[in-house]
């Protein structure tokens, strides 16, 4: 048999004879010298299945390098050849609910190391395959460790951004913000906590801020109440109103050029408006003193967007907002729902089907 040893390419038979003799010794050889000559031989031996034997080790002296790197595919940021679909944009991609600790500043100037779930979306053209999930979380966690604010917010959106090549860009953090509050007499102390969710929106060039609260509070009604009333001052009969755990969600934009708005300001603003709060902590003065209040301020559904409506817009810091509010009733097996926005950023003519459903508090 002839074999060449330079760079000519060998004839068929001598191919053929080449390959009689490597089969021959792979016959006889061990699954070892097998993996150490070739894994791939293994293939050429009846029976075999049509792969090459595999290592079951994890090489943990494995390094890779960039050359390496270079090798691995990417379909993501493949042609526009691989989408599947319409040719269309997308305005939102990315990731949600990345949770991390982030230290926040309060108003009075702590600082509070809070954990926080990261929503980060970008825009995507009709010609773009897709983008690379990681690089959001990896430019967010460049600016992890700053106290955050909403500047802090727009170098992490201006980063990833700029990577991955997007026009729009979102971020938005979601926290449960805790305030020490004081019981109505016995002057005890308990925390309160906020969902609390921040939001930046770069759109079209133009850049929003958005601030959002859950504020959960307690509504009698005044229809209950008054018959109540009626019946103790007709028929001396005792009767209690019915009253029940409301929530109201507040989305306000907060106007850059104006001064800071705290999340406790926002947190005031609901109180004022309702101040009917559910407690922390009671003693038996206290859960009378909660009677007492909630009798001085019964509220429909409709009057509870009101008067949030009426202290928001009383404020120079903030813009357009919305206030959806919602009385799980006691009275009734279904809710009682209202929804007021002011200015164009949160009006539609269509809501989520499950938008109300989320207005529940679990304690």
């Amino acid at each position: 048999m002839n074999i060449h040893l330079n760079k000519m390419k060998p004839e068929t038979e001598e191919a053929r004879a080449a390959l009689d003799l490597l089969r021959d010794w792979a016959a006889k050889a061990s699954d070892e010298e097998i993996t150490a000559l070739d894994p791939a031989v293994a293939r050429l031996l009846p029976g075999q299945a049509n792969y090459p034997v595999m290592s079951h080790v994890y090489p943990t002296d494995f390094v890779s390098d960039e050359a390496y790197r270079d090798t691995l595919p990417d379909l993501q940021n493949g042609p526009a050849s691989l989408i599947r679909g319409a040719r269309a944009q997308i305005q939102h991609v990315g990731i949600s609910n990345f949770r991390l600790p982030i230290r926040f500043h309060t108003r009075d100037g702590a600082e509070l190391m809070l954990e926080t779930s990261v929503t980060g979306s970008v825009s995507l053209e009709a010609d773009k395959k897709g983008i690379n999930m990681s690089r959001i979380m990896r430019s967010f966690y460049a600016h992890s460790e700053k106290c955050f604010s909403f500047s802090v917010i727009e170098s992490a959106l201006n980063d990833y951004k700029s990577d991955l090549e997007s026009l729009d860009a979102r971020i938005m953090m979601r926290f449960s913000y805790p305030v020490k509050i004081t019981s109505l007499r016995s002057g005890l102390q308990g925390y309160q906590y906020y969902d609390i969710a921040l939001e930046l929106v770069d759109e079209g060039g133009v850049r929003n801020r958005y601030m959002h609260l859950d504020y959960v509070y307690s509504s009698t009604c005044p229809c209950s109440l008054e018959l109540s009333e009626h019946a103790r001052r007709t028929r001396n009969q005792l009767a209690t109103p019915h009253s029940q755990r409301s929530v109201a969600r507040i989305a306000v934009q907060a106007k850059p050029d104006e001064e800071r708005l705290w999340f406790e300001d926002l947190i005031d603003m609901a109180r004022a408006a309702v101040p009917t709060e559910t407690q922390v902590m009671v003693k038996r003065e206290d859960e009378q003193a909660f009677a007492e209040l909630n009798a001085a301020n019964p509220i429909f559904v409709e009057d509870a967007a009101r008067l949030f409506c009426e202290q928001l817009q009383d404020d120079v810091r903030i813009g357009d907002f919305r206030v959806a509010a919602s009385h799980q009733e006691s009275l009734h097996s279904h809710d009682a729902v209202s929804v007021l926005t002011q200015g164009p950023t949160f009006r539609t003519s269509s809501l989520d089907p499950k938008f109300f459903s989320t207005l529940h508090h679990a304690g």
